[in-house]
């Protein structure tokens, strides 16, 4: 089985630096329990699920299943982007539907706060509709408040940049431990890595291997081959050599097993990939409207 290593956080807890993802489409759910019992068995040790991924509860079973002890498995989850103005709700929400006496990693999952009515977001003209009745600052700080309850052991943000973090460091009485934001080599982040370096900020890189537009670029594909190993293996070892988390997700036992097994890139290697940075955004980019959920690139500091 992999041995996977662990990122200290800004708080002392350990975070395995290779995770797997637990996004599923609703007609996937059924199924989630059974792949994330695959990853666990091939050595995964953590998790990332959201409230908004609707997985909760079937990532909480796979735990349960598993016959590994809860405190070695690392389960993050999400604050969703409708839910800021109830985050202790939200919170218990989430503890309620895996099932688990507490939560490893509890993020904010988008600094907007998207306007819902009867559980739908607005929409109105192709863009979606965001309450500006309670920031982001206020929501960290009701989370903030979660860390007393004992139920988690740290809370972090996702999809923040470096004019987010500096407005949230205005307020808060807590750094976040992690921000997670789409991170691969065409989009390498490399002013938002320093700044969260500085700050004692972990990184964790979702949409890791650039899915195939990123695997398969001529210099990942050289450099697997150089190595006997996948384009999807080598983009993933490009984050390891950063010590950034990553949460790759596969649904398959033996891409699975190769998310896990981590291989060192030579310096000129990594510096190759470092070359294809092109500040391309894949999975979340911005619509025909040039927004993303809602908000501008500026809003986000993107």
């Amino acid at each position: 089985m992999a041995q996977v290593p662990k990122v200290k956080l800004n708080n002392g807890v350990e975070v395995p630096i290779v995770g797997t993802g637990a996004y599923a489409p609703p007609e996937r759910h059924p199924a989630v329990p059974s792949w994330i019992g695959t990853a666990l068995q091939a050595g995964f040790r953590h998790v990332d699920t959201a409230h908004g991924y609707g997985t909760e509860k079937h990532v909480g079973e796979a735990v349960r299943a598993s016959g590994i002890p809860r405190k070695e498995i690392f389960v993050t989850t999400k604050l969703p982007w409708d839910h800021h103005d109830r985050v202790k709700e939200s919170f218990e929400e989430s503890l309620n539907n895996l099932g688990l006496e507490y939560i490893d990693l509890y993020l904010m999952h988008w600094p907007q706060f998207i306007k819902y009515i009867d559980g739908k977001p607005v929409i109105k003209d192709g863009v979606w509709q965001t309450r500006d009745d309670v920031a982001f600052n206020e929501s960290w700080a009701e989370m903030e408040k979660l860390l007393e309850t004992g139920k988690v052991r740290a809370i972090g943000v996702s999809n923040f940049s470096v004019k987010t973090l500096e407005q949230l460091l205005k307020t808060a009485k807590v750094v976040p431990a992690v921000n997670q934001v789409e991170l691969h080599p065409y989009l390498a982040q490399n002013d938002l890595k320093k700044y969260c370096d500085e700050k004692g900020i972990a990184l964790t890189a979702y949409t890791p291997s650039g899915y195939s537009e990123v695997r398969n670029d001529p210099t990942i594909v050289e450099i697997a081959k150089k190595y006997n190993v996948t384009p999807n293996q080598v983009t993933l070892a490009w984050h390891i050599s950063r010590n950034t988390i990553i949460v790759p997700k596969s649904e398959n036992a033996e891409r699975q097993k190769e998310n896990i097994t981590l291989v060192s890139l030579d310096k000129e290697d990594i510096a190759k990939i470092d070359a294809l940075d092109r500040n391309q955004r894949i999975c979340n980019k911005a619509d025909e409207t040039g927004t993303v959920y809602g908000w501008t690139y500026e809003q986000f500091g993107w």
